[in-house]
């Protein structure tokens, strides 16, 4: 399949998880790709070292990477961090930091892209957001309020963009076999228990893929969705949706 063939695409994060995967994937399919990522070390792909939280830093790298992309078509704004608490439990200073990142650091990458956006035949932008945005998940409030932030904000974002060909979805994956799942693991009392009950909590019954994230955001990148803006798609196992029954 090459139905990105001649598109040029960034995605922030890209050097590693769900970030990697879709770089991946969206170059598979056609595109010229780059991404931005705090430590771009080894990538396959024309990579730029940016903190999203800086915004010259973001704009700098804007402007590079589409001179070597020759613009910009696709954007994925997939760059975050996460957090553990209650509300009791954050300081000030990390809850600014966290939204910062997850959230104003979209506004940044966002808003230094779109006159390359502007130009595109074939504009999408896709955000990375979470299951924490729609379901209460224990010792997570820090994080769920940034991407609930996020999912709010993809929805202005697609209706104020919309008439400038720009398409404007995200996804909304559950808890995702990453790195940073996986540092949380290393850092329980009991990983394995750890693990065994985030993917309890799943219906399927197992963690969400990278790959299985990316190919959402190649969809609703790609121009067989053309017609889908201001959409959410969730990538959860069922976690969003499903209230199952205990199994006899």
């Amino acid at each position: 399949m090459n139905d990105f063939d001649g598109l040029a695409a960034v995605v922030t994060g890209g050097a590693s998880g769900i970030g990697l995967a879709t770089a991946q994937v969206l170059a598979a399919r056609g595109a010229r790709v780059a991404v931005l990522d705090l430590d771009p070390s080894g990538s396959d792909f024309y990579a730029v070292r940016a903190d999203v939280s800086d915004d010259a830093a973001v704009r700098a790298a804007i402007v590079d990477v589409a001179g070597h992309l020759g613009g910009i078509d696709i954007l994925v704004n997939n760059a975050g961090i996460g957090a553990v608490g209650t509300v009791a439990d954050n300081p000030d200073e990390q809850w600014h930091r966290v939204f910062d990142v997850n959230v104003v650091g979209i506004v940044r990458v966002t808003r230094a892209a779109l006159a390359y956006l502007r130009h595109s035949d074939h504009a999408a932008i896709v955000n990375t957001c979470s299951i924490a945005a729609t379901a209460g998940l224990p010792q997570r409030a820090l994080y769920a309020a940034t991407k609930g932030a996020v999912l709010s904000l993809t929805l202005a974002m697609a209706a104020d963009h919309i008439h400038e060909g720009i398409r404007v979805n995200c996804v909304n994956p559950g808890t995702a076999d990453t790195p940073w799942v996986s540092r949380l693991l290393d850092h329980a009392t009991d990983p394995t228990a750890e693990r065994a009950a985030l993917e309890a909590r799943q219906p399927m019954g197992r963690l969400v893929t990278a790959d299985e994230v990316a190919a959402g955001i190649a969809y609703l990148a790609s121009p067989t969705a053309s017609s889908v803006t201001g959409t959410a798609l969730a990538i959860d196992g069922g976690m969003a949706g499903l209230r199952l029954r205990p199994r006899p």
